[in-house]
């Protein structure tokens, strides 16, 4: 689970591009929170790593794929909104974010 996340926030980085064309457009300075969310991935990740910062980390991810839920479902709102991506997908990643939620919330035990 840390190698995915500090993955992804590293992606923030190297594709910003990609990530601000599905930030919704009520959302002020897409860049800045694209990368803000990049070093939050990151830096959860990586706490994810250490028994002291384990459930600090947990606790942020789940935080973070709720706050999420904003982008998923405004990908939904348009044609533009999705970036090209399936609306089928874009249906099926919902689900999937309370997977991740789920799937974080057992590594607390």
């Amino acid at each position: 689970m840390a190698g995915m996340y500090i993955l992804a926030g590293l992606m923030h980085f190297v594709k910003p591009k990609m990530y601000m064309r599905i930030m919704p457009r009520y959302l002020p300075n897409h860049k800045f929170l694209v990368l803000l969310s990049g070093v939050a991935e990151i830096v959860l990740g990586v706490a994810l790593l250490f028994s002291e910062t384990k459930a600090f980390a947990i606790y942020g991810i789940i935080a973070m794929l709720v706050v999420f839920l904003l982008v998923h479902f405004y990908m939904l709102s348009g044609k533009k909104a999705s970036a090209g991506i399936p609306k089928w997908i874009l249906i099926l990643r919902i689900p999937l974010q309370f997977f991740l939620m789920y799937w974080a919330w057992i590594y607390l035990s």
